[in-house]
């Protein structure tokens, strides 16, 4: 685990035992809500459920999930109904939510957890959740719980993680054919699956793969999210700082030799796709046709693999240089400040993340959950579908490095991109020290951009005028 994921860990128990101490000290905080119950026959008119929204983002499949889950939560209580309301993706969910718009609950992606916090949009729920049983401990992934936590609080209950995988195609690269041609591949354990590789080990089925035709090895995307898992295995660093970075550190020493010999496969024009294959699919659409090997993705990738035609694959982590290393996405369900039922949504958020619920939704192959007896399950690990590997996804939970925090960040992506473009797929010679010092240089303009200084507008003096000259007479 990283530093910063000691420290947040250090800050949730701190958080939790403060909040306990209190609601123990005080008798200040809200009661769970009684279960509910059928009311008895009175005579007497039924009182109208209360009203719960819930937002949540997705495909059409994921938000059917959610539906799901909702409805069986509906059936389950006589005073509360939830409505679900949802969104394309979390862009469009935060910036819902930052205009006023929020449900009671929602879903959120922990890369806009300092935007809701900084915009006073989240009711803390580590009170709420222990009140209701929640189980911060062995029951769900203690990186996505830290992950959540901010300002001494659990802001949101972790729900889902996904960690960067290699999807490769089984039939393709065939690690046994390989081993009987004396290829460098990675070792099989007791149940004959491969659990971890080396870079390269990586290059080695790359070029396996490429022997043939057309087909390409592998194509990993140019950008900080694809390159981060190579530069942070070779003990590299993505930013100068892990809280509060005011540049990227592609010019870093470890950085560069982690880059280099990352791009020594990625540059290989015989291994990844040519530019008339990308002009006409996209990677994952080459995967899916047999012409690409391995592509890095996440799990949402899961069920359109599965409904390729004639595609058989499987899942490895990413590849180690010297540490193992990943990056990815975790979501978490939150409530709004502004909620009349918060109670009510905390109830739901406590339903949500129980077993049954939580099944419902990891069994439709989107999500890994947080929630580590799901993940453990046969609704998540799907033996008798692929990946045949799902624990891969779990065991790369641990090896995930969380990003900072970054306001700036699609102005980010927007100005470096171009660069790590030019860095992974520009033909000819590399100068990796000049364009790597350029990318830190461009980072700095965004994320610590020099502020000019103004004119003094009490300043009356000209410009124009030479103040060795004698005003004349």
């Amino acid at each position: 685990m990283s530093r910063s994921a000691f420290r947040r860990s250090a800050l949730l128990a701190t958080a939790l035992t403060v909040a306990l101490t209190t609601a123990a000290c005080t008798g200040n905080a809200e009661p769970a809500s009684e279960p509910s119950k059928p009311p008895a026959s009175s005579g007497k008119p039924t009182e109208k459920p209360r009203e719960v929204t819930f937002g949540a983002y997705g495909t059409e499949e994921e938000v059917a999930a959610f539906q799901s889950v909702v409805d069986s939560f509906n059936a389950s209580s006589t005073t509360r109904e939830v409505t679900l309301k949802s969104w394309p993706d979390h862009e469009s969910a935060v910036a819902d939510v930052l205009a006023g718009n929020a449900p009671d609950a929602f879903l959120t992606s922990r890369i806009d957890l300092d935007q809701l916090v900084e915009g006073e949009a989240l009711q803390p729920v580590s009170l709420l959740l222990d009140e209701r049983g929640v189980d911060f401990g062995d029951r769900f992934s203690r990186d996505a719980v830290d992950a959540f936590a901010m300002d001494d609080e659990l802001q949101c209950m972790a729900y889902s993680v996904s960690p960067m995988v290699v999807y490769y195609n089984t039939d393709i690269v065939d690690f046994d054919k390989m081993e009987r041609r004396g290829f460098d591949v990675p070792s099989a354990n007791d149940e004959g699956k491969r659990e971890r590789w080396t870079l390269a080990q990586f290059g080695a089925a790359a070029q396996f793969a490429s022997r043939r035709g057309d087909r390409r090895g592998v194509w990993i995307d140019p950008t900080l999210q694809g390159l981060a898992p190579f530069i942070y295995s070779g003990d590299g660093q993505v930013f100068d700082d892990d809280r509060e970075p005011t540049s990227l550190a592609f010019s870093d020493d470890n950085t560069r030799e982690a880059l280099s010999e990352t791009l020594a496969i990625l540059r290989d024009s015989a291994v990844t796709p040519t530019n008339a294959q990308l002009a006409r699919a996209t990677p994952v659409q080459l995967f899916k046709r047999g012409e690409l090997a391995m592509v890095a993705g996440f799990r949402n990738l899961v069920p359109q693999l599965r409904d390729a035609e004639d595609l058989d694959f499987d899942v490895l982590p990413m590849p180690t240089i010297d540490n193992r290393a990943t990056v990815g996405d975790i979501s978490g369900l939150c409530i709004s400040a502004d909620s009349e039922v918060v109670n009510d949504a905390a109830d739901f958020i406590a339903y949500a993340v129980s077993d049954e619920a939580i099944a419902t939704v990891a069994s439709t192959g989107y999500i890994v959950p947080a929630n580590t007896s799901v993940a453990a399950s046969p609704e998540f690990l799907a033996p008798d579908d692929e990946p045949r590997s799902s624990e891969v996804f779990n065991q790369s939970i641990r090896y995930m490095v969380v990003p900072p925090f970054i306001d700036q960040r699609e102005e980010l992506i927007e100005a470096v991109t171009p660069l790590l473009e030019q860095l992974v797929t520009a033909p000819g010679p590399l100068d990796l020290e000049g364009l790597t010092e350029e990318i830190d240089l461009t980072s700095q303009e965004i994320l610590s951009p020099v502020e000019t200084e103004q004119p003094d507008e009490s300043d009356t003096t000209d410009p124009t005028e030479d103040p060795t000259e004698s005003p004349s007479e």
